[in-house]
């Protein structure tokens, strides 16, 4: 199979398992379009993480460390929010269709990885260091927040006048309600502002990273896929 056609199988396994986890009308042929694809693709680990942004950070800092994460037999699929990681645990683990697992998720959500790793049989952790230990990374407050102390806020504001957003964030800077925040608090709420802004910015802020500088989180989630 050529890297594209791998390519297109992963992102093909990544739609089923999204509409199989959500369950409705499409979930039974989802499944099966999941199950052959998890046989017959050459797919090893799977790498659940909470919305696209994540998606797309991982799968552009694989690009600068010139690995092919399709073609290595990885699959990152976003849950759409921490709550889901039991049902996904459920089907694509030991329970289910048995696939490598790993992930990200934000600080403040580390409770519902513990407690759905417990009950999908992948062990019990209690620390970060023991999530680490099954792949499954943490970032402070979440990735974005990561990215942004990675950069400094001056890096940010490089790579957003690179993006052509400047004017928007001088205009999202001068509302009230973002006067009295930090530079900081200001960036990452102006990524949530519009919808696809948190996916952009996040490939956009790891192309610029220095790759000395990548959070660690998800530096060590690449590396031990």
């Amino acid at each position: 199979m050529d890297e594209t056609q791998q390519g297109h199988e992963t992102g093909r396994f990544r739609t089923a398992a999204v509409a199989w986890a959500a369950g409705g009308a499409d979930a039974s042929a989802a499944a099966g379009t999941a199950r052959a694809l998890a046989a017959g693709s050459g797919l090893r680990t799977v790498v659940l993480v909470e919305g696209v942004s994540d998606l797309a950070a991982l799968e552009a800092l694989a690009v600068r460390r010139g690995r092919d994460l399709a073609a290595e037999g990885v699959c990152v699929v976003p849950l759409g929010g921490a709550t889901s990681i039991g049902r996904f645990l459920a089907l694509l683990g030991p329970q289910g269709l048995d696939l490598g697992l790993a992930g990200l998720c934000d600080a403040a959500e580390t409770g519902f990885f513990r407690r759905a790793l417990e009950r999908a049989g992948l062990g019990s952790p209690r620390t970060r260091q023991e999530l680490e230990l099954l792949g499954f990374h943490v970032c402070d407050a979440d990735l974005e927040d990561e990215l942004i102390r990675a950069l400094g806020p001056a890096g940010v504001e490089q790579v957003v006048e690179a993006e052509g957003d400047l004017r928007s964030l001088r205009t999202f800077r001068n509302q009230p309600a973002q006067r009295t925040r930090t530079g900081h608090q200001q960036l990452r709420r102006f990524m949530g502002t519009t919808g696809g802004r948190k996916e952009h910015y996040a490939r956009a802020m790891v192309d610029a990273l220095d790759l000395s500088r990548v959070p660690r989180p998800l530096d060590a989630l690449l590396a031990h896929l």
